[in-house]
């Protein structure tokens, strides 16, 4: 992931070995755009810093070419120069004055030119998909994605072999002792000369030199340091590091992109794993962590989860270079002592990577180790024993509570969750016509109804991106009426009954993210109402939970491309076995979900697909295997009759293994 102004580093250009393939490494992009790329020139200052020591003539620059020291560090920086000298075993005469400023024979440098700017954020994200899955990929396999890269890249480099560009690299490669606020980076104007030879377009490398005039992002960086540099390197540097600078042709902009489009892969959506493991579908892969990273920018995924995640893949890799530079230093065959440990980091590793694999499936990072469930206390009934009927509306005239008891007690709101903020339970919600948000949704724990007034499309309550959850209940009974929820942008499903029952009575469900989740041990109940637009299953069911579907419509789910099988095969009801779940459907309409009518998944290595109807109301088909169906169903606790299952893209019912 890209982070901010902070140069490639060391632990950025490396790929873990597992413990039985001792000191190998391999090359992988560096991580993050180093800098923010701004469309006016580089603000140059002065900064302190010890150059690093180039090869033999290590001691003698570090005593003469000194960046600018303030005067009282003078006298320390004349020790570590000279201390520098005799570990290296050069031999200093005399050292010159350090000089608050530069030497006469020395050129400050000017201003860096501003480079092409091409932000990712800037693209839709649809407009990713189809740059990555599409053009770029065009399909491939992951242990292919490298050279659909290094193709791409190698196109594009073919419009024009020699280009200015900002070279862009870490400042230890500079300086042993700088202060890194200070210096962010070290850029370089330089002239590429663009042939390179590699394979993989992450480790491509371009031949430079410095560009007239000399420019920089350090005022006071002695010239004579960064060409010494560039020759122990041989003039050779990533490719990844340097960056058009505007003002050129309009080939260059193409390679600028070209080399955004490159950075952005390795920095975000490829893994080390991908060519180590099977994937069917690599570009539904790559699209569910484009869909991440949308989430993480737009603020789909509340920012606190978010730097969990950020933290938890920079872990990630440190530990990944932990282990390398640990197997490099093994010299002969390694100890017990030197296995076992091989071993612990590289199971460290291993569980980093199935949380950062949960995050990539937009199911388990809604109900994954990092999302938190309701903290909020039951409040149970009021001290006095009365239920109150809170009124959601602007105004409130004697027509609109004609219908109530004379003895209720009423108490008016304008806004929806100051109304859910002070109902204990039994105490009812009623809401008119009009738009509303309500955080408190997400908080439900005590036993009340919730119901709207008028025709439920006329009643709407959508969800605020922002947050993590729309709905969620853990009460005992809580009863939604009349109403509909339309969901934008949350990452949790759009109902979660996390425990106790709820109902859904006469609703619509307009999800985005995933659907209707019963959690282990809860109960749901919806009736006459209709489930729209869910990414995975309209109603998920997970294991031990229970529910009630009657007269409902389900259609139009399974909506998000997936590099997983199993997961296509959702649609309208999915069920997960062991302990078994209770279901029962009745005059329900399940139709045109991208899925299955109904998906159910067991431990088991028996495999059954009934491809047609198989009960009343639906369309016909052949009937051989109703009787092992209807006996599987017994076991599972499901009963369904008269609902009608049809136009679903891979069949009516499906029982698989797991």
């Amino acid at each position: 992931m890209a982070s901010g102004a902070r140069a490639p580093g060391p632990e950025d250009s490396v790929r873990t070995a597992s413990p039985d393939r001792r000191g190998e490494k391999g090359v992988s992009a560096p991580t993050g755009a180093v800098g923010t790329l701004k469309s006016a020139a580089s603000r140059v200052r002065s900064v302190v810093a010890s150059p690093r020591p180039v090869k033999a003539k290590a001691g003698r620059e570090a005593a003469r070419r000194r960046l600018q020291l303030r005067p009282a560090s003078h006298a320390q920086a004349r020790a570590q120069g000279a201390e520098v000298g005799e570990e290296e075993g050069a031999e200093v005469e005399e050292e010159e004055p350090l000089l608050s400023v530069p030497e006469e024979d020395e050129e400050e440098a000017r201003p860096l030119p501003p480079v092409c700017m091409f932000p990712m954020r800037g693209m839709w994200r649809d407009e990713k998909v189809a740059l990555y899955c599409d053009e770029v990929l065009q399909g491939c396999k992951a242990e292919d994605a490298d050279g659909a890269m290094s193709k791409y890249l190698s196109e594009k480099l073919k419009l024009k072999d020699k280009w200015l560009g900002v070279w862009k690299t870490n400042p230890e490669l500079f300086f042993v002792k700088y202060e890194e606020a200070s210096i962010p980076f070290v850029g370089i104007l330089v002239e590429v000369i663009c042939k390179p030879h590699q394979s993989s377009s992450s480790c491509f490398k371009v031949t430079v030199s410095v560009a007239e005039p000399f420019s920089s992002n350090i005022a006071n960086i002695p010239r004579g340091l960064v060409n010494e540099i560039l020759e122990e390197l041989e003039h050779s540097v990533p490719l990844l590091e340097v960056y058009p600078v505007e003002g050129q042709d309009s080939d260059n902009h193409d390679i600028a992109l070209a080399l955004e489009v490159v950075r952005f892969f390795y920095d975000f959506l490829w893994r080390d794993w991908d060519d180590e493991e099977s994937c069917e579908n690599y570009t539904a892969l790559i699209e569910e962590r484009i869909n991440l990273w949308c989430d993480i920018q737009d603020g789909t995924i509340p920012g606190p989860i978010a730097q969990r995640f950020k933290k938890t893949l920079e872990k990630y890799k440190n530990k990944r270079v932990e282990l390398i530079e640990y197997q490099s230093n093994i010299k002969e065959d390694p100890s017990a002592a030197e296995t076992v440990e091989c071993w612990k980091k590289y199971y460290e590793i291993v569980m980093l990577c199935g949380l950062l694999k949960m995050w990539e499936d937009l199911r388990l990072r809604v109900h994954g180790p990092f999302f938190p469930r309701i903290l909020r206390r039951r409040k149970g009934k009021r001290d006095f024993g009365k239920t109150i009927t809170h009124i959601v509306a602007k105004v409130i005239t004697t027509d609109m509570v004609k219908d109530l008891s004379s003895d209720t007690l009423l108490q008016q709101h304008d806004d929806l969750d100051l109304a859910l903020d002070s109902c204990y339970s039994g105490d009812t919600v009623v809401i008119f016509p009009g738009e509303y948000q309500a955080v408190n949704l997400a908080l439900l724990t005590d036993d009340i109804i919730i119901k709207g007034v008028g025709k439920r499309e006329e009643i709407m309550i959508t969800s605020e991106p922002s947050h993590d959850s729309f709905v969620v209940s853990k009460a005992d009974n809580v009863k939604l009426m009349h109403l509909s929820l339309i969901q934008q942008g949350t990452v949790d499903g759009i109902v979660v009954v996390e425990s106790g029952h709820m109902t859904l009575e006469n609703c619509v469900l307009k999800c985005e993210g995933t659907g209707v989740c019963v959690l282990t041990g809860a109960a749901l109940t919806i009736t006459d109402s209709e489930i729209t637009g869910a990414q995975g299953a309209g109603v998920e069911l997970y294991p031990g939970s229970t529910a009630i579907l009657e007269r409902n419509e389900i259609h139009h789910c399974n909506n998000l491309r997936t590099s997983d099988n199993s997961k296509s095969t959702l649609g309208g009801v999915n069920m997960k076995v062991l302990p078994t779940p209770k279901l029962k459907m009745t005059n329900n309409h399940i139709y045109n979900n991208n899925g299955y009518g109904v998906s159910i998944l067991q431990p088991t290595e028996q495999f059954f697909i009934v491809a047609e109807a198989f009960n009343k109301g639906a369309a016909s088909g052949d009937k051989k295997d109703d009787s092992m169906l209807s006996r599987v169903m017994q076991n599972l606790n499901l009963e369904m009759s008269n609902n009608k299952i049809e136009a679903n893209l891979k069949g009516d019912i499906r029982i698989v293994t797991s």
